[in-house]
């Protein structure tokens, strides 16, 4: 079993449950998108660099889809996060029904033209 599998399974059923939605849309959306264990979480590679990673923050209680280049996407402002971060944002989620697919493949469409 892959690290990123372990570590998956490893997670409370919340995260779990996110953690699998969310791989799997961004799976379907670009095919090509690596996963691969980095720094302790998740992180989805496009041709060789960092795209996004997923993070799951048990004592706040959200998954982190944060996207490497997030700073530099214009559209989803609204639903993007940037806190104290100077290159990252993210989509973040409580609940597998907080995930609207639209603006989640909206960014992900977006964030992959930032590597071309």
């Amino acid at each position: 079993m892959k690290l990123t599998d372990e570590y998956i399974y490893r997670q409370p059923e919340k995260y779990q449950a996110i953690l699998l939605h969310l791989i799997s849309v961004f799976e379907q959306q670009i095919p090509e998108l690596v996963l691969l264990f980095k720094w302790g979480i998740p992180y989805f590679y496009y041709n060789k660099r960092p795209f996004c990673y997923l993070a799951p923050n048990h004592k706040k209680g959200f998954v982190d889809a944060g996207f490497a280049r997030g700073f530099e996407l214009r559209g989803n402002q609204e639903c993007l996060i940037g806190e104290k971060r100077n290159t990252v944002k993210s989509l973040r989620y409580y609940n597998l029904e907080d995930i609207d697919n639209a603006v989640l493949i909206d960014v992900i469409s977006e964030a992959v033209t930032l590597y071309k």
